[in-house]
């Protein structure tokens, strides 16, 4: 009867927390974590929005960061945008990534931080439109390893 207790406790705990072990490997904070646990597929999720968009992030290849793209559903049946974008976890440990529609001009600015216990895996934060300086709630989930990686 007590191991069937203590089995009933520690369920109870996990589903207190939200996670079924925490990995004391896991960073608590961005600037912990290796470079390359940023490449790889993520998912985009934005507050009000029912879209998922789907980013690829890689090496930047002129500084310690990160390039890729993010590709937006239009819905409707158009055609998806897919903007540049270009950036780095900075001195506060915030993700801070530059967004651009044409490659030139910065259309969109995101600034995330890392979420306790996603072991690298989650950010939430707020992207900024530069088109009318609205701002929108994130969140980064990763979904899969960087491409040619298993």
């Amino acid at each position: 009867m007590r191991a069937l207790l203590a089995v009933f406790t520690a369920f109870a705990a996990l589903a207190v927390t939200g996670c079924a072990a925490v990995d004391p490997n896991c960073p608590a904070d961005a600037r912990d974590l290796p470079l390359p646990s940023l490449y790889g597929r993520w998912e985009a999720r934005f507050d009000g929005l029912p879209a998922v968009s789907v980013v690829q992030l890689g090496k930047h290849p002129d500084y310690a960061g990160v390039r890729g793209t993010i590709t937006r559903d239009a819905g409707g049946g158009a055609k998806p945008s897919v903007a540049q974008l270009a950036g780095d976890v900075d001195d506060e440990g915030a993700l801070s990534i530059d967004e651009s529609l044409d490659g030139r001009a910065i259309s969109g600015n995101w600034a995330g931080t890392l979420q306790p216990r996603s072991c690298g895996r989650e950010f939430r934060g707020t992207w900024r439109n530069a088109a009318d300086d609205s701002t929108h709630p994130f969140v980064l989930n990763k979904t899969g390893a960087p491409e040619g990686k298993p």
